[in-house]
């Protein structure tokens, strides 16, 4: 999510105000609409604003329309104008490069001549036109979480969507998108650490101070994470080639065999939830009831 937020940000500082003259794609499963709703909804559509739903890229349209954009693994953003430019994404030569290229599925041309590329090497993104209002109905969208930055989710809130998987390890708990929207490998290790909580504890047996410090610790380490500009996962970087910081930053993720900056210990890796998973024996004791 930290990563998306990047782009939502990037991307909300440019497009508004904008108005598409015309759209190319060459896949299908990439831009999967109709002509005449391309026609009518978005061709003359000036963009309001972008938004985010977890992982989720919401161009919102002043034809009460928008575009759901899913970039998926290798999908990639990239604006450019005869001003400026941004892109976000894959770390491919496409997002400092000349474009389109043969990784580029679908081009939005703006009448004052600037462009934004969606490009996908491995072409499982895909760039959705719905009504705005019909957005809750999407399959995807719909059945997600709540969103761990918003200003309602409260400690309150993390115990009660927690107490879906009351019997699952609390590792799985935060990878699972209908509980919390967003929250990745990387940032589950690096907020379970902070609330000194293993990541195979089971979800019931932790206690409420525990979940009040474990959402606590959710919510700082995704603010971290968007001001470092995400991880440096090797799957987004900016238009001038700069990945994010963040695991110059992390405490736990990818520090097996190294020290725990907390107390020292030896940091292991382990298998939770069918995931790579970090954490220190010490200060994460495993607690069975």
């Amino acid at each position: 999510m930290p990563e998306v937020e990047v782009i939502r940000r990037g991307l909300n500082s440019i497009l508004p105000g904008r108005v598409i003259k015309a759209v190319d794609f060459n896949w299908a499963k990439t831009f999967p609409n109709s002509q005449a709703d391309v026609s009518k909804f978005l061709i003359n559509a000036k963009v309001k604003n972008i938004a985010r739903r977890a992982k989720l890229i919401v161009i919102n349209l002043d034809s009460d329309y928008s575009l759901l954009i899913h970039l998926k693994m290798t999908g990639q953003l990239v604006f450019r104008s005869s001003e400026l430019q941004f892109g976000a994404g894959h770390p491919t030569a496409s997002l400092t490069g000349h474009l389109p290229d043969k990784s580029t599925r679908v081009t939005i041309n703006f009448k004052d001549g600037s462009q934004l590329f969606f490009n996908d090497q491995r072409k499982f993104g895909w760039m959705l036109l719905l009504p705005t209002k019909a957005l809750r109905l999407h399959s995807l969208y719909g059945r997600l979480g709540p969103e761990p930055l918003a200003p309602d989710f409260t400690a309150k809130v993390l115990k009660e969507r927690l107490a879906r998987r009351a019997n699952s390890s609390i590792k799985a708990a935060l990878l699972d998108q209908s509980v919390i929207a967003g929250v990745g490998n990387i940032y589950a290790d690096e907020s379970l650490w902070g609330a000194k909580i293993h990541p195979a504890t089971i979800v019931k047996n932790l206690s409420p101070q525990r979940i009040t410090k474990l959402q606590a610790e959710l919510i700082n380490i995704l603010k971290l994470a968007i001001k470092k500009g995400g991880s440096t996962d090797r799957n987004y970087v900016n238009a001038e080639g700069k990945s994010g910081s963040y695991l110059s930053f992390a405490r736990v993720f990818r520090r097996e065999g190294q020290p725990c900056p907390r107390c020292g210990r030896t940091i292991k890796k382990i298998r939770v939830a069918g995931r790579g998973t970090h954490y220190c024996p010490h200060c994460q004791r495993l607690k069975i009831k």
